[in-house]
């Protein structure tokens, strides 16, 4: 059966995928993530600065 546009679970290895630490400069909020346009979790703000 495929369902389009619904969730899926899926379950990734933290060895696997390895995120950059940044800082948000709006909240000074810190955190890792993935992908090209990361955003704060913390402000949603995308002004950030790789720590």
């Amino acid at each position: 059966m495929c369902t389009v546009g619904g969730a899926h679970d899926v379950e990734m290895e933290e060895d696997r995928v390895k995120g950059k630490d940044y800082r948000c400069r709006d909240c000074n909020a810190t955190f890792k993530a993935v992908g090209k346009h990361p955003i704060c979790p913390t402000c949603q703000s995308d002004n950030l600065t790789e720590a």
